[in-house]
């Protein structure tokens, strides 16, 4: 398509910019905090919006302001042009880790932080020390609304579900183990599934529902256990099975960090299981950002490190 070099410029890039932070924030007031400028310049950007679009683009609503359907069809396109005019003006090699200034949002349950997020501090640390982390504990649901909002520049953990706008990499395997006080259950491993199933269980639900694989996994065999407790944190679980005859059956690498550190004792779960993926997830305009790019590098080198934890 030929450029309308006339046409086009006639469009201000600090409106798409307006535009974007109006989409992700649904407030004017906030919408003009994100981009540093008045509350009235910001209003006044959106009469203009509305003006080249030939639509309200944003409406009041009770809960905020609604975006209209031409504003919803234009979030992603506006999104990721910005990011691709970001790029253009930043260079690869105008890249220094270790003179960047950045704050980085990562969201990824208390399991994935555990286990990759002292390694990674204390790299950056070392080789980054302007770079910051913004950690976050966010589902795999709401995880895709953060993304495309630009509220999580990075999502770690289990994701079965995207769109083509989300571009995702994975960062392990990890395959089960079950993870009991021996002094209190008096079970040696391997454990038998009779076993395994005369002591009650720990679950640990992110959707709040007392059911996960080990129940789906035994349900095939006939069988189902008894749960003493359902939480969604990880971090307390090892404290709850040392506190009491109870098993757990969690990610090996999480299981055998804990019983190292508590001295609780670990055993292949005596039920078929499949092994888990752990991923990194994000935005697709993020792709050729340098910063973003070199974070995601990081991450894949400190996993695959085989002196590491994880």
């Amino acid at each position: 398509m030929t450029i309308d070099h006339v046409d086009l410029s006639r469009v201000d890039l600090n409106l798409l910019v307006a535009l974007d932070a109006l989409l992700a924030e649904r407030s004017v007031t906030r919408a003009a905090a994100r981009i540093g400028i008045g509350q009235s310049a910001m209003s006044s950007s959106l009469a203009r919006l509305r003006t080249l679009f030939a639509d309200e683009l944003l409406t009041r609503a009770p809960e905020g302001m609604r975006p209209t359907p031409r504003a919803l069809a234009l979030a992603e396109p506006v999104r990721t042009l910005l990011r691709q005019i970001q790029a253009l003006v930043r260079r690869d090699a105008e890249f220094d880790p270790r003179t960047v200034t950045r704050t980085f949002t990562i969201g990824l349950p208390d399991s994935a932080e555990v286990l990759i997020g002292p390694r990674l501090l204390a790299h950056l640390r070392a080789e980054a020390p302007g770079i910051s982390l913004l950690l976050r504990s966010i589902d795999r649901i709401r995880i895709l609304q953060e993304l495309d909002a630009d509220r999580v520049d990075l999502g770690i953990g289990f994701f079965s579900e995207g769109q083509t706008h989300h571009k995702q990499r994975l960062l392990y395997r990890d395959r089960y183990l079950c993870m009991f006080n021996a002094g209190l259950v008096g079970l040696t491993p391997p454990i038998s599934l009779d076993d395994y199933l005369r002591f009650p269980h720990v679950l640990t639900s992110l959707k709040e529902t007392a059911h996960g694989v080990v129940d789906d996994a035994l349900a095939r065999l006939g069988r189902s256990r008894t749960l003493a407790v359902t939480t969604p944190r990880f971090l307390a679980v090892p404290f709850l099975v040392r506190s009491a005859p109870v098993l757990t059956t969690m990610h090996a690498r999480l299981a055998t960090f804990f019983a190292g550190a508590l001295g609780l004792t670990v055993s292949p779960a005596p039920v078929e299981l499949e092994d888990v993926a752990i991923s990194m997830l994000w935005h697709a305009s993020y792709d050729d950002d340098p910063a973003h790019r070199w974070l995601r590098r990081t991450l894949l080198a400190l996993v695959e490190e085989p002196t590491g934890t994880i």
